[in-house]
């Protein structure tokens, strides 16, 4: 899984200057989906199904402002002003690895900023809880407690999850405490932790294509994600890059902390 955590790793990385104004969400996906070939992986999301009607068309899923997560790249372009979620998976060697990133197009408004940032915060708030030992209600309640200090809320309809020779597994890992949460992490247990954040309700719909989730009440959405590992020495990120920088830390050029 760490081979395939840095192969993901690189894709991003190779990427992410494509995010740009007039960049087109189709030609990001093309691209992707040729950077994980190029390093002898298989994208996990073309053709995934996970109970929805239709597979899904893309490597990709490219979501703008109001869609949290599930867009389907097409001839839109970006536009300065918006914040756009790239989540990607690959499977090489029978292991899977799944990440996701939010990126500020142009100039955006100071909402949209600290939403972004408050986000980013949160993805290493709830890793920093993946020990062995604690709880899955741990991860998402540092995720939920910085989240909704700063006015934000937390998506509830969709949820991190359990990951390794399949895209999803068990458990899930929401982002926020619930009864369900109370599953005890352990050492060997690797999971996808990603926060999706919502500048105002956290209610959702899903729109006609069967996939594009959105905010109800169409305000702004925030998504970032790592695969992590629980080991005994704690946290493990498995999607670094080869030489072990944290790709979110090389893009952004925030450094992050995940000791607490």
């Amino acid at each position: 899984m760490r081979k395939s955590g840095a192969a993901l790793a690189e894709v991003f990385l190779s990427n992410a200057a494509r995010m740009q104004p007039e960049a087109i969400t189709y030609d990001i996906d093309k691209a992707f989906e040729e950077a994980i070939r190029s390093r002898n992986a298989r994208p996990a999301f073309k053709g995934y199904r996970g109970g929805a009607k239709y597979p899904f068309p893309a490597s990709t899923c490219i979501s703008v402002d109001a869609e949290i997560v599930h867009g389907i790249p097409s001839k839109r372009k970006l536009t300065t002003g918006q914040v756009v979620g790239i989540d990607c998976g690959l499977e090489l060697d029978g292991w899977y690895a799944d990440m996701a990133a939010s990126f500020l197009i142009g100039e955006v408004s100071e909402q949209k900023a600290k939403l972004w940032k408050i986000t980013l915060e949160s993805l290493y708030l709830g890793i920093a809880q993946a020990r062995s030992g604690r709880k899955i209600n741990d991860i998402g309640g540092a995720v939920q407690d910085h989240v909704e200090k700063h006015g934000f809320s937390v998506i509830r309809g969709l949820v991190g999850h359990g990951i390794g020779t399949s895209l999803h597994e068990d458990p899930a890992v929401p982002n926020f405490r619930n009864q369900d949460g109370n599953i005890t992490l352990r050492p060997g247990m690797t999971i996808a932790i990603e926060p999706m954040i919502s500048a105002g309700d956290w209610k959702i719909k899903t729109l006609s294509d069967g996939w594009t989730a959105v905010t109800k009440d169409g305000a702004p959405s925030c998504h970032f994600e790592h695969t992590v590992a629980i080991t005994e020495n704690g946290p493990e990120i498995l999607t670094l890059l080869p030489d072990g920088r944290d790709p979110w830390e090389v893009i952004t050029g925030v450094t992050k902390d995940t000791s607490a």
